[in-house]
């Protein structure tokens, strides 16, 4: 259902105006966004497809710099045959001046366009986006938009988190996927998420020595639902094929355990690891100490939803303990005109968002009824998600772990003690106050690492809906070319 004029007549695609305007603006060319613009585009639509990154994949299929010669990119990935025709699929479209890509450009503002005509024939508000590159903002305006914006890692603080050598799980992944190189030669994998068996099995695969693989869940949580389990056995193929790796290479798996502390003085040079009861506090007399030069760290991913949510989209909680957007059946947001897809409704993995990337487009295209098949798949996954969640889910006790001294916020060096003290002493009951009274979340990352964290040693049991008005740090000249 294409709402704007004829396509750019022009070959290539990419030599438009300032302010083009299209069908279909995809913020996000993940697994989801890639699979959203290209359904939408052979469906008629003209789309423009807005990364952040250098070039269109995502977190999920970074791989290396052109420069870099990599010879066999796809050994570091699963389903790397999907990319392949996804990005096949868009190049085509790209020529044909059906897709605009629009590669390091970081949506800060999404809003409606006064100017675009108020609504569509189906009563959607058109929308103007503002792009920042860096040096310049873009703007471009569309009747319809994808949210495909992904999620980021969850940091839970511990004593020596911020010493060389610590790095995400995603960063450890990001690392090798795209420079081609590791954080260490002895890695210690340590969180919780399915996203550490991954991790572990590039590393080893690289020619990393993992001593040892450190879950704070347990994965007895999976069995509790054998039904879905036994609905995605794509899923349990993964498990056993990174099992099968890890033991090959001598991984020692520590379950229901974390990493403490981490040691050294220029760099991390060993952990403690101390196994966890069930709310994941640190059993006394269990702790051992590992060698190690790297520690890769991560529990779990965090929905970014902050275009949706400053529009007033609602939520759902998701088992996990994180929030998500609240979509229908076809991927609508509660905004008219405005779709989500992928780990934006809550974290389920490549499979899933290129599922409901495809839903997204097909609706927005005005297809009345999707394949009952890829429902059906969506549906599955999407069960399979909320069960994982619900497995790797932080245990309230994780506190128990931090020291007085331990950095919480690392942008702004806020250590324990002073959150604890914000809270006990000076009354603050929200993350939003203890910012103000500390400074935690107010450094570059704007509480994107440190905000989990700070809301629960605030005493918040429930997330809430991270609301501001730009997106992320924008310079005071883009600000001031805003129209």
């Amino acid at each position: 259902m294409p709402t704007s004029t004829s396509p750019d007549a022009a070959a290539g695609a990419d030599r438009h105006e300032r302010r083009d305007r299209y069908d279909l603006a995809v913020i996000g060319a993940g697994p989801a966004g890639l699979a959203g613009a290209v359904a939408a585009a052979d469906r008629g639509l003209r789309c423009a497809l807005l990364d952040a990154g250098a070039r269109p994949g995502g977190q999920y299929y970074r791989h290396p710099a052109p420069e870099l010669g990599a010879a066999r990119p796809d050994r570091l990935h699963h389903h790397w045959s999907t990319f392949t025709a996804l990005a096949d699929r868009l190049a085509a479209h790209r020529q044909a001046g059906r897709i605009r890509l629009l590669s390091d450009h970081h949506v800060f503002l999404l809003e409606a366009d006064p100017a675009g005509g108020g609504t569509d024939a189906a009563d959607r508000p058109h929308w103007r986006l503002h792009a920042s590159t860096g040096e310049r903002t873009s703007q471009l305006t569309a009747a319809a938009v994808l949210l495909a914006t992904g999620a980021y890692e969850r940091q839970l603080p511990f004593p020596g988190w911020t010493l060389p050598g610590v790095v995400t799980a995603g960063g450890a992944q990001a690392m090798l996927k795209a420079g081609l190189v590791l954080p260490g030669r002895r890695i210690v994998v340590a969180g919780s998420g399915p996203l550490l068996l991954a991790a572990a099995a590039s590393l080893t695969a690289a020619g990393a020595r993992v001593p040892a693989v450190v879950e704070a869940g347990d994965y007895l949580g999976y069995a509790r639902r054998p039904g879905v389990l036994a609905a995605v056995p794509g899923k349990l193929g993964e498990g056993v094929t990174h099992g099968v790796a890890l033991a090959r290479h001598a991984v020692r798996l520590h379950r229901a355990s974390a990493v403490v502390e981490a040691h050294g003085t220029e760099r991390v040079t060993a952990v403690t690891v101390a196994r966890l009861d069930a709310d994941w506090r640190p059993v006394p007399g269990t702790e051992r100490r590992i060698a190690c030069d790297a520690l890769a760290v991560g529990h779990g991913l965090v929905p970014q939803l902050e275009l949706a949510t400053e529009l007033g989209a609602e939520t759902r909680p998701v088992p996990d303990g994180t929030l998500a957007l609240r979509v229908d059946a076809r991927q609508r947001t509660t905004v008219p005109g405005l779709w989500a897809a992928g780990e934006t409704c809550g974290v389920g993995g490549a499979e899933l968002a290129l599922a409901e990337g495809e839903l997204a487009a097909l609706a927005i295209a005005g297809d009345p009824q999707p394949p009952v098949a890829l429902l059906a798949r969506r549906r599955r996954l999407r069960g399979f998600a909320e069960l994982m969640a619900a497995a790797h889910r932080p245990g309230a006790g994780w506190p128990g772990w931090l020291r007085p001294d331990t950095e919480v916020c690392r942008c702004e060096e806020v250590p324990a003690q002073r959150i604890t003290e914000a809270v006990e002493e000076l009354g603050a009951t929200d993350a939003r106050t203890v910012k103000l009274l500390t400074r935690a979340g107010m450094g570059w990352c704007q509480g994107r690492m440190c905000g989990p964290a700070v809301a629960v040693l605030a005493g918040m049991s429930e997330p809430s809906a991270d609301r501001r008005p730009l997106s992320c740090p924008v310079r005071l000249g883009e600000l001031a070319q805003l129209p």
